[in-house]
């Protein structure tokens, strides 16, 4: 906005998404109260699923907390990296693996058949991004694009928005 690029008034909030771990369906969730339990998940997995850890947002992150754990080198190998979380999350519901693990944000775990949401990750390791819209300065059809934007944050669509990975405002 500051760089009109959007109408200022246009921008709204849509949600936070959060960062979390995934696995397969059929195979049983856990979760990672704390840095120590996501430490041994993430070391007792034979795959681990991640977008790209050096151009996707949640594969950054989830470099940076495989590096604090301490198990970057380690777990190497295991890496199963995609261009985007979505893909990453594609190709796990399809691994071979024993004992995969996926992790991007809840959004693409939750929008992928054959991966189930498994938990969020532990303080002190958690990522939340906020999502804004925006209509385009000089767009084609700003009033339809201000409709889409107020469809997207609309009250009445908040359970719409949580059950695809989307937290409260």
């Amino acid at each position: 906005a500051q760089e009109k690029l959007v109408a200022p008034a246009s921008v709204k909030n849509v949600g936070v998404v959060e960062t979390a771990l995934a696995v397969r369906a059929n195979d049983p969730g856990f979760s990672a109260p704390d840095q120590e339990s996501l430490r041994k998940a993430l070391l007792a997995a034979d795959a681990i699923y991640v977008p790209d850890i050096k151009a996707s947002t949640a594969g950054i992150h989830v470099a940076k907390v495989l590096a604090l754990l301490g198990i970057d080198k380690e777990v190497e190998s295991r890496l199963k990296i995609y261009p985007n979380g979505a893909t990453a999350m594609r190709h796990l519901a399809e691994s071979p693996a024993r004992r995969p693990i996926g992790c991007t944000q809840s959004t693409e775990i939750i929008g992928t058949p054959g991966v189930t949401l498994s938990g969020a990750l532990p303080p002190g390791c958690e990522l939340a991004t906020m999502y804004t819209a925006a209509v385009k300065a000089g767009a084609v059809r700003p009033r339809e694009a201000q409709i889409l934007i107020e469809l997207l944050i609309a009250a009445e669509h908040r359970e719409l928005r949580r059950r695809a990975g989307f937290l409260d405002l």
